[in-house]
């Protein structure tokens, strides 16, 4: 597989699943996918920090649960499978924010209070299932890994991408971004 392969197979991912609706929100998967890496971009990002805000919830478009899984007590850990599918093709540049966004909210959570007031009620309810604020044991490991300030960066952009009929650039502009950072193409690490 070469990396043009690699995006083409991205782009039908958010074809066949991008229309699903973001979690409860009055977007969709595609449309908060987009805003976010819009985002990155006009804060002039690094392009792995740009492909990881487009792609920080490939794991909601693998999995078959419904858009209400959260409201159903349920957590489908997205970051964790989007995770597992990313690390076969980037480095941890692009992975790792992916991997922790979803610890950075509860990190955010933890250190002002201000931004735990401000979410959705969504992602409040999210936050629920996903353990809640971090404990002080689990900030001071939170601030050990690499990438972390970048996660908080992604997870400020994740929860401001969610405005409705916003204009972003089309999918394409940032599948662009992708091709030059695929780290492995090897077929068995599908």
């Amino acid at each position: 597989m070469t990396p043009s392969t690699l995006v083409s197979r991205i782009g039908e991912l958010f074809k066949l699943r991008g229309n699903s609706e973001y979690g409860g929100e009055s977007v969709t998967q595609l449309e908060h996918a987009l805003q976010c890496a819009a985002l990155a971009e006009q804060h002039q990002a690094p392009p792995e920090l740009i492909v990881a805000a487009l792609l920080h919830d490939v794991g909601h478009l693998l999995h078959e649960l419904p858009d209400d899984a959260p409201d159903q007590g349920v957590d489908d850990h997205h970051e964790k499978s989007g995770y597992r599918y990313l690390e076969k093709y980037f480095d941890q540049a692009v992975t790792e924010p992916v991997r922790q966004h979803v610890d950075a909210k509860r990190y955010l959570c933890a250190v002002d209070p201000e931004y735990a007031a401000q979410l959705s009620e969504p992602s409040q309810v999210s936050l629920a299932l996903q353990g809640g604020p971090m404990s002080a044991t689990e900030l001071s490991e939170f601030r050990q890994t690499p990438f972390w300030q970048e996660s908080l960066q992604l997870r400020k952009w994740d929860d401001q991408a969610k405005v409705v009929d916003l204009a972003t650039p089309p999918l394409e502009h940032f599948l662009a971004f992708i091709d030059p950072l695929v780290v492995s193409t090897d077929e068995v690490a599908q």
